[in-house]
C-alpha cells in the first residue's frame, strides 16, 4: 500500500519511505495525527494566502521567489525540496501582516514539518510542489486573494494525498 515501487521489467523495489524502521505504535499514531494537522493548516493557509495577496510588499515577494529558487535547486539536486518549501510557506504568513496567526503557524511548525514530508517523499511529488507554489506566488503577485486562496486550497489537498492515509493497519488480533 505505497510501500513499494513496481517498476516494469526491472522488479519490485522498497521505498524509501519516512516511516521505514518507524515502530507501529508510531506509525498508527503519526496516522492518526496527520490530518488533524492538514485540516489546521488549510485553515489558515488559506486565510494566509487570501491576506497576502492584499498586502505583500516587494520585499515579500522577492522572499517568495527566493524561496521558490531554493525548492528548485533542492529538487534539481534529488532533494525533496523541503527548505525551500518551508521558507515559501513562512513568506506567505509573513506577508499577510497578521501577528495572530503567523504565531498559529509558527507554533504548529513541527507539525507542519511532518506533514511537509510526508507528502514530498510520495514518488514525483517535489516538482508538482513546486508548479503548485508557482501559481500561488502567481495569484498573490496579481494580488487576488481569491485566486491565492484557491491555490493555496487545492495544494493543500494535494499535500493531504499520501500514501500513509491510505493505509489501513490491521487491527490487532489480540484481545
Amino acid at each position: 500500500q505505497g510501500f513499494v515501487d513496481v517498476r516494469h521489467g526491472e522488479g519490485i523495489f522498497l521505498r524509501r519511505t519516512r516511516g521505514f524502521g518507524e515502530s507501529l505504535p508510531k506509525l498508527i499514531e503519526r496516522r492518526r495525527r496527520l490530518p488533524e494537522v492538514l485540516e489546521a493548516r488549510e485553515a489558515l493557509e488559506v486565510k494566509l494566502a487570501e491576506l497576502a495577496a492584499g498586502r505583500r510588499t516587494k520585499e515579500d515577494l522577492t522572499a517568495m521567489h527566493g524561496a521558490l529558487r531554493t525548492m528548485e535547486k533542492e529538487i534539481k539536486a534529488q532533494g525533496l525540496g523541503t527548505e525551500g518549501d518551508a521558507a515559501f510557506h513562512h513568506a506567505i504568513a509573513s506577508a499577510a501582516r497578521n501577528q495572530v496567526l503567523l504565531h498559529l503557524i509558527d507554533a504548529m511548525a513541527e507539525a507542519i514539518q511532518e506533514t511537509r514530508v510526508e507528502s514530498l517523499s510520495e514518488p514525483g511529488r517535489p516538482p508538482r510542489s513546486l508548479e503548485a507554489h508557482r501559481r500561488i506566488l502567481n495569484a498573490i503577485e496579481a494580488g487576488s486573494g481569491l485566486k491565492a486562496a484557491q491555490a493555496m486550497r487545492t495544494h493543500l489537498r494535494q499535500v493531504a494525498d499520501v500514501s500513509l492515509l491510505r493505509w489501513q493497519p490491521e487491527p490487532s488480533r489480540h484481545g
